[in-house]
């Protein structure tokens, strides 16, 4: 990607980038779809979404924003940086979700053998759309802005016991409110991390290395035009 692109200088960059968070997002919305039909358990904040959707009768969607929202707020709360595709993300995935149910492109699967596939295919759609949405550089996700926002202020946990912490939280209350917990759980918190891994190895990627825009310099880069 060239410099100008990444690095948001301008106003048709940043438009640019936008445009492909939210693709990458909607991309990401089919990732999460395939792992809630493996149908052997969900990843755990799709527990939590599900949890609410089922106890409250609404779209996933709908709930989806509304954890996303709240999540959201906290970070403003806790000052961590807010960029473009944050808001961009507590919008798009949880519509894209409701958009593949609409569809029923892929039916439930009703045994191990079609659910370990679909759910390690989920998974790897969610790695890749990760790294199409962190090169636009226009922010983290909500829920990773917490995780960083969190593990800054309890420095004497290390950040992965603040993560286990956060996906502990989310599976409880989800599972409490009726959202589906099983082996699949357990492959998404566990192997979410390695399949992302693997797959920014196959782009040599570095995540360390994008230096996301805050919304604020986003703003600035408009009213200079």
């Amino acid at each position: 990607m060239r410099k100008d692109l990444r690095e948001n200088r301008t106003v048709g960059a940043i438009v640019l980038n936008a445009l492909l968070a939210a693709l990458s997002l909607f991309v990401n919305g089919f990732g999460i779809y395939l792992t809630i039909q493996a149908n052997i358990g969900a990843a755990p904040w799709d527990v939590l979404n599900l949890g609410l959707s089922r106890t409250f009768g609404i779209l996933y969607g709908t709930a989806s924003i509304a954890v996303s929202g709240s999540i959201l707020l906290i970070d403003i709360l806790l000052r961590e940086p807010i960029g473009i595709a944050m808001f961009i993300d507590a919008i798009v995935v949880g519509k894209a979700v409701d958009f593949f149910n609409w569809t029923h492109i892929v039916p439930p699967c009703t045994s191990m053998l079609t659910a370990i596939p679909v759910m390690i295919a989920g998974l790897f759609v969610l790695a890749y759309t990760q790294y199409t949405y962190m090169i636009a550089s226009l922010g983290c996700g909500p829920r990773d802005t917490l995780l960083v926002g969190l593990a800054k202020r309890v420095r004497r946990v290390p950040i992965g016991g603040v993560s286990i912490a956060l996906l502990s939280t989310a599976t409880l209350i989800g599972w409490l409110l009726g959202g589906p917990v099983g082996i699949g759980t357990l492959i998404c918190a566990f192997g979410a991390g390695p399949v992302m891994q693997l797959a920014f190895a196959t782009v040599h990627f570095d995540a360390t290395s994008v230096k996301h825009q805050r919304l604020t310099d986003s703003a600035r880069v408009f009213v200079s035009r």
